[in-house]
């Protein structure tokens, strides 16, 4: 293997991995038949806001690793089939160019996204108490469709009426319980006095 391979390979692997993680959503977890490529721990660095319930951002994470492996080989590949320096020098300045890509991920993700991220409460994203509407009718004892807004999001669940009386296409229904991933819910004019 000569070393423009080497840096060619790095290049495509970290292209690979980083197209990977922007489809999976950078979870960093990647799953390839039986084998699994797990999330690596490393220290953990806090991306601090006032009063918020801040994330944590790993120092080597999916995102660093894709910058490290495309910003080394990039410049590997581009200084070796140039022939600008020689083999030590330029492992050694595609190192630091991968460190800075790397790091100027990791800065990124720790100063101006995770900052605005936090966990949503139990409170937040709760079903029960929402006012939805029936999107698929609900028959007696069939499970129909709702769909309601939380969160400034429009959101869909699966539904029954709560008495197991049909609710028809269109009609607002509030929550009054959500087990096992079903809305149980009753029509909103039934609920006012």
């Amino acid at each position: 293997m000569t070393w423009e391979t080497f840096y060619l390979a790095c290049f495509a692997i970290g292209l690979v991995f980083c197209v990977l993680s922007v489809f999976t959503g950078g979870h960093g977890h990647f799953h390839f038949g039986h084998a699994h490529v797990p999330h690596l721990h490393a220290p953990h660095v806090h991306a601090h806001t006032p009063h918020v319930a801040s994330p944590r951002v790993p120092l080597v994470n999916v995102f660093t690793i894709t910058a490290f492996l495309c910003w080394f080989g990039g410049t590997g590949y581009l200084l070796r089939t140039h022939n600008v320096f020689y083999a030590p020098l330029i492992l050694l300045v595609s190192t630091i160019s991968g460190l800075a890509g790397a790091g100027f991920i990791f800065w990124f993700l720790a100063s101006v996204l995770m900052p605005h991220e936090r966990e949503l409460t139990a409170e937040e994203t709760a079903v029960t108490g929402v006012i939805g509407q029936v999107t698929g009718p609900l028959y007696a004892g069939a499970t129909g469709e709702i769909v309601y807004s939380q969160l400034g999001a429009r959101r869909s669940a699966p539904a029954r009426s709560e008495d197991g009386a049909a609710i028809e296409r269109g009609a607002e229904v509030i929550v009054l319980r959500y087990e096992r991933g079903v809305a149980y819910v009753r029509p909103w004019n039934d609920m006012e006095p």
